[in-house]
């Protein structure tokens, strides 16, 4: 298991090196730890280094580990495989509130796609509204056929409001949402940073102090119950976690799919466990990985101009899904 950490952050520092020296400008291992060092020689490198690459990278991080942990939280409380962020309409939720704030006029336009709080305020509570909605119909719907195509119904259902607001907005606003819902991981500056550090953060630390009661709800809610967890207090707080963490990666990047769906059971099959101590670890660095390497093709040498990274991780993200539907 060890060994299997070990890995893990070793990839993420080959995918870290790599995702800062790859680009439209490729920086040899010498010119980049140049740029690092702040050679006065290297000032070009260190300024794509500062202003574009590492910024970039970091936000891949952060955004990869929260819908990781996003995606582990939305499967043991619906005891799902196939629960996630995407999957059951809670990014469709985040980018409801977001569309809602801003194609309809009840903000000040939008400056670098989505910046502020009130972009963050309005993806969290989009996301909770609709998370708290699943909630309540999986309360009453047992199969897992049926929850999915409950979470289908509302993305189709918010899409369909996002359509409306989109055929009445301003058309700056809207050509600026629109490449907003590609998914991008450029338009998040240091102060952006800051804030999407700062959730995800609460997010992860929320959610591992979590351990116990979700392996205790592994085993069922009367199981979890009978050691003295609160299913009620649980399921509040996976709520406000799980919004937490779509709600502002959304925000800043946009609707990602398929990385919180397929990144736990990447972790799952590695460590072959499903204790959350190690799950929900080995998700945050699985997420990372697989958004720096989603980011890194997004930006290969010789394409014109960056690939949406929605497309990218649907490249990945596609085939695990459809190998798991054909498991179940």
């Amino acid at each position: 298991m060890k060994k299997n950490f070990i890995l893990l952050i070793g990839l993420l520092v080959l995918a870290l090196i790599a995702d800062l020296a790859l680009g439209s400008v490729i920086f040899s291992l010498s010119e980049l730890w140049e740029a690092i060092k702040g050679n006065p020689e290297a000032y070009i490198q260190r300024d794509i280094l500062l202003n574009h690459r590492l910024p970039k990278a970091l936000t891949a991080i952060l955004t990869g580990s929260g819908l990781a942990v996003a995606g582990v939280l939305m499967q043991t409380l619906f005891s799902n495989p196939l629960a996630g962020p995407d999957v059951l309409g809670v990014t469709s939720g985040a980018s409801l509130g977001v569309a809602l704030l801003t194609l309809s006029g009840l903000s000040l336009p939008v400056l670098n796609y989505l910046s502020g709080w009130s972009q963050v305020i309005a993806a969290i509570l989009g996301a909770s509204v609709i998370l708290l909605l699943v909630i309540l119909i999986a309360m009453r719907v047992r199969q897992i056929v049926s929850l999915l195509i409950v979470g289908l119904m509302i993305g189709y259902f918010t899409g369909a409001i996002v359509s409306i607001l989109q055929s009445i907005s301003n058309p700056d606003t809207l050509k600026l949402f629109v490449t907003w819902t590609f998914g991008s991981l450029s338009a998040v500056g240091w102060d952006q940073i800051k804030v999407l550090f700062l959730f995800v953060s609460i997010g992860i630390i929320g959610s591992l102090l979590l351990q116990k009661p979700l392996n205790a709800l592994l085993l069922g809610q009367n199981y979890a119950q009978g050691l003295g967890f609160s299913i009620k207090k649980l399921r509040i707080l996976v709520l406000i976690l799980t919004a937490l963490l779509a709600g502002t990666t959304t925000a800043f990047t946009g609707p990602i799919a398929f990385i919180g769906i397929t990144t736990p059971h990447i972790a799952r099959g590695l460590f072959k466990t499903s204790n959350h101590r190690i799950v929900l670890t080995g998700s945050i660095c699985c997420g990372a990985i697989i958004m720096l390497i989603c980011d890194l093709i997004s930006q290969l040498p010789g394409l014109q101009g960056t690939l949406p990274i929605n497309a990218v991780t649907a490249l990945f993200g596609a085939p695990i899904i459809i190998s798991l539907l054909l498991k179940k």
